[in-house]
């Protein structure tokens, strides 16, 4: 029988994007799966898109949050109901690729892998032109993971059997970055698959779009939540941005 995975999603402002990030869920070939998606006090109609999808398919449910908490917090609500032995992380404007759920539980399944990540595809806000293809590793230890920030959260899943109970930070932006630093601080190796499973739409105005004020955030992550100190903080630092530049220019 094949294990349920829960596919966590928050959402807010969505209207735009959100039926296709629902309809990929929908077209997956691996079908035992629930998906939660977290309304973050939304101001547009995003909620009445979700709610027909609600409707249609008994797998997907609506948390309505009344005030807006941030993704982090969001993303908590949800785990905190979700039933699966997987969690996978599936952002409100990203597509995954049909067979995506398939191949990566396969993978886990086969390898008792307790977090895995695949490759990805950063997109023009339509998902008409590729802008740049991310290739990754095998594998990935924390000092990898500081080095690189590979991990693209709509491609992850973890095992909660093996990693036990978790949450994300409280924090606005890079909550994902601070959960793949405490996990992998703990010992875990997260499994790379190189195969491009995830369509990222690239976003003008959205929070990760300014490249400094991310860089920024990244260096704060090293200090506190790493813990490193001035000469690990630079040392790991210049890797992420040798490394950032050259997987989104030179692939």
């Amino acid at each position: 029988m094949k294990n349920l995975v829960s596919i966590i999603t928050p959402s807010y402002n969505s209207t735009s994007f959100i039926s296709e990030t629902i309809e990929s869920v929908l077209a997956q070939t691996y079908d035992n799966w629930e998906m939660t998606i977290i309304d973050d006090a939304s101001q547009d109609n995003s909620v009445d898109i979700i709610e027909n999808f609600v409707k249609a398919d008994a797998r997907i449910t609506l948390i309505k949050l009344d005030k807006n908490v941030g993704a982090g917090d969001a993303r908590n609500r949800g785990i905190e109901k979700a039933r699966g032995k997987y969690i996978a992380f599936l952002d409100s404007d990203d597509v995954w690729h049909e067979e995506k759920l398939e191949i990566q539980i396969k993978l886990m399944e086969d390898s008792q892998t307790p977090i895995s990540f695949t490759g990805y595809t950063i997109m023009d806000e339509p998902l008409i032109k590729s802008k740049s293809i991310i290739n990754v590793p095998q594998s990935v230890d924390l000092k990898e993971y500081l080095k690189t920030t590979i991990i693209g959260m709509s491609t992850a899943i973890i095992n909660r059997d093996i990693v036990g109970e978790f949450k994300l930070s409280s924090i606005r932006t890079r909550q994902d970055g601070v959960l793949w630093i405490e996990l992998l601080k703990k010992g875990y190796t997260a499994i790379g698959l190189n195969m491009q499973l995830t369509k990222y739409r690239s976003r003008k105005n959205s929070i990760s779009a300014n490249k400094l004020k991310a860089i920024k955030r990244i260096w704060y992550i090293y200090r506190k939540y790493a813990g490193l100190n001035l000469f690990y903080t630079f040392y790991y630092f210049m890797f992420y941005i040798i490394n950032n530049i050259q997987r989104r220019y030179f692939q």
